[in-house]
């Protein structure tokens, strides 16, 4: 396809426009307009959602059924297109706003790296689930 042909008028604007919104996922203009989120579908974030879900509920598992000196570390969440500017930030290199998009279900429970000092304590947790 030549995209002179819509300059030459042999190829409809309406033509051009249905092309271009059908391109693939992957193709270069996706790419440039929605940066690594072109590379990420539903599936993929749902995925990544149900394997957080399952660290944190394996941590809380873990945090409740050992001693108090022996807690384990928190789990990390799986990386997501748009958290670079988020871990830049961790490592005090961003901009300083820590807006780099909508924190993940671990993160609000504060189950991130430098977790929030207002995370529930093991004794907590056990009261809960039991």
């Amino acid at each position: 396809m030549d995209l002179l042909d819509w300059h030459r008028e042999r190829l409809s604007s309406r033509r051009l426009a249905v092309l271009i919104k059908h391109l693939p996922r992957d193709s270069a203009l996706n790419r440039d307009l929605h940066g690594e989120a072109a590379d990420w579908s539903v599936t993929d974030h749902l995925l990544a959602a149900a394997v957080d879900h399952l660290a944190a509920a394996n941590w809380m598992f873990a945090s409740v059924n050992s001693e108090e000196g022996d807690q384990p570390e928190p789990p990390v969440p799986v990386p997501r297109p748009g958290d670079g500017a988020q871990d830049a930030d961790a490592d005090g290199e961003g901009d300083g706003d820590g807006n780099a998009g909508p924190a993940t279900d671990t993160q609000a429970a504060g189950t991130a790296e430098g977790a929030d000092p207002q995370a529930p304590s093991p004794a907590e947790l056990a009261r809960f689930f039991a």
